[in-house]
């Protein structure tokens, strides 16, 4: 263990408020642990910048300084950019910003994610304690990437749903192997599983430590860089096997690999996000009581709801990825195993049933009329939660996803989830109640409409023109999606005429059912013109 000649050395603009001046720079010196790992103490230091009496050159403008800058702006993020040498690879200088409002993003995410389990995110404002531990954090990992560390969306998959309740588990392990992973706070947690507040939030892990010990560990033997190609690759061959030390570039490699999603975490996605929506479900009913306070308005009421309802559209799309998803284990020649691999055919159809119940049985529990009544119907309403079920109808029944069902069911027969099982899975889902009920409620009579919207666009829609630059998507023409899309039209019409052969006590699912049946017509023999 040695200092650097010269260390990283990071000073705190003057523009930071003072309460917040400390949690900047626990947030650089983090990384002094992961130093240590490759050798180096005291590698990384937090400085706050001098005043004119004591350096009246200083300026955080000037390119010999790197440092932490507080921007004053509605933007809600924060960067970490640096300036490397191409000829060397060394890393000159770094500017993190920080943009101020991000701090009301975390306090959002905070609130919707976590508040059910954690009472320090349930009042406005959260706790000065909670809101820097938040911001350290993001500091962190805009640090990791000034220091070349890339995102790393695949490394939450790696933890047990389980172990994510535990607090054991979770105060020494955080959320995620790593800090450069899109997990911000643990919304797995439930209420009755005793998680101290600092447990919530990510932190600096075990793939850090190693990522940073290959990157930056002096090897004495090495003559030159080249020298030191062995080592490295004998590092990376030996953590193979363990998925804490797993990496996907951001964007993928071709293919949708569910374990690699942003603000996601856990290795059983299905029951991440049940555990995720039960939380909402407990959130939704004490928003009002959280969010306000006598001689102010509903702004943060409506602000907040908002992202409850943008938290429910997450937790259900973590589970749509599962659907057509490819399993990717970035591997060399001289390693066992295969890089791509199908998700197995019960995860997928795991999958389905749960999105029949949280996604297609409308989730009207967001419609609670005390928070509707303070900021106006319009905010959720069965307009906007049909558009929502729409949304995720449309990304589940895309092109995409069915092409590569249909791929994988030549490539990899023995478990594949085929395409037709597929498209009856998803008639089902939307059509379940359809034999056995006298009344179509508006949600699903909106949904049912979304979905023949849909079989008329995989009908009608042609291949869009290549291009000297883009690569098309996938060719419904020429594939077996049309023809399967026909025939759930067919199967549907025959069910829908079976019902109304019945007759629907209902005047308006009646009415309904009868445009379903003239609409499939339509698209099954579309007149002239």
């Amino acid at each position: 263990m040695v200092d650097p000649v010269k260390p990283i050395t990071y000073y705190v603009d003057p523009a930071t408020p003072e309460r917040y001046v400390d949690a900047v720079k626990r947030g650089i010196e983090n990384w002094q642990a992961a130093f240590e790992t490759a050798g180096f103490s005291n590698a990384i230091v937090a400085l706050e910048a001098p005043s004119k009496e004591e350096d009246p050159d200083w300026d955080p403008e000037d390119v010999r300084y790197s440092v932490a800058r507080w921007s004053a702006s509605e933007v809600r993020n924060a960067q970490g950019p640096s300036t490397s040498d191409p000829r060397t690879g060394e890393i000159i200088e770094s500017d993190i910003v920080w943009y101020h409002n991000h701090m009301r993003s975390y306090r959002n995410w905070m609130m919707v994610q976590t508040g059910a389990a954690n009472p320090d995110a349930r009042q406005l404002p959260l706790t000065d304690e909670l809101m820097e531990e938040a911001m350290e954090q993001v500091i962190t990992h805009e640090i990791g990437h000034a220091i070349g560390l890339p995102h790393n969306m695949v490394a939450s998959s790696s933890y047990p749903v389980d172990s994510l309740r535990s607090q054991t588990f979770a105060s020494r392990m955080g959320v995620a192997p790593t800090i450069m992973d899109y997990a911000r706070q643990n919304y797995i947690a439930q209420p009755e599983d005793g998680l101290e507040p600092k447990d919530f939030l990510r932190r600096i892990g075990v793939y850090d430590h190693y990522s940073v010990n290959w990157g930056y560990r002096v090897l004495p033997d090495a003559a030159t860089p080249e020298d030191e190609i062995p080592t490295l690759n004998r590092w990376i061959v030996e953590k193979a096997h363990d998925r804490m030390y797993s990496y996907l570039p951001q964007g993928g490699v071709g293919v949708s690999d569910p374990r690699s999603q942003t603000e996601d975490m856990g290795d059983d996605m299905v029951r991440a996000n049940q555990y995720g929506m039960a939380n909402l479900r407990r959130i939704v009913p004490n928003l009002v009581e959280w969010t306000t306070r006598p001689g102010e308005d509903y702004t943060d009421l409506a602000e907040i709801y908002g992202e409850a309802v943008s938290q429910w559209s997450r937790y259900v799309r973590h589970v749509v990825t599962i659907v057509g998803g490819v399993h990717v284990d970035l591997k060399t020649a001289d390693q066992d195993g295969a890089v791509f691999d199908g998700v197995p055919r019960d995860q997928q159809k795991r999958a389905m049933a749960w999105l029949a119940r949280e996604a297609f049985t409308a989730p009207t529990w967001l419609n609670d009329p005390e928070i509707l009544k303070r900021i106006g119907p319009t905010s959720a309403s069965v307009a906007n939660i049909s558009n929502l079920q729409r949304s995720v109808l449309n990304q589940l029944l895309s092109t995409t996803r069915m092409s590569s069902l249909a791929e994988l069911e030549v490539t990899e027969p023995e478990d594949a989830y085929p395409l037709a099982e597929f498209l009856d899975d998803a008639r089902a889902a939307v059509w379940e109640d359809l034999a056995r009920v006298n009344e179509v409620g508006p949600y699903r009579r909106a949904l049912q409409r979304a979905y023949l919207e849909r079989m008329e666009a995989l009908m009608t829609d042609a291949p869009a023109a290549p291009t000297p630059f883009f690569v098309t998507g996938p060719s419904i023409g020429t594939s077996d999606i049309r023809p399967l899309v026909r025939e759930q039209l067919r199967t549907l019409r025959d069910d829908i005429l079976r019902r109304l052969n019945r007759g629907m006590a209902h005047r308006v699912s009646q009415a309904h059912l009868m445009d379903v049946r003239v609409r499939i017509d339509a698209i099954l023999e579309p007149g002239p013109g």
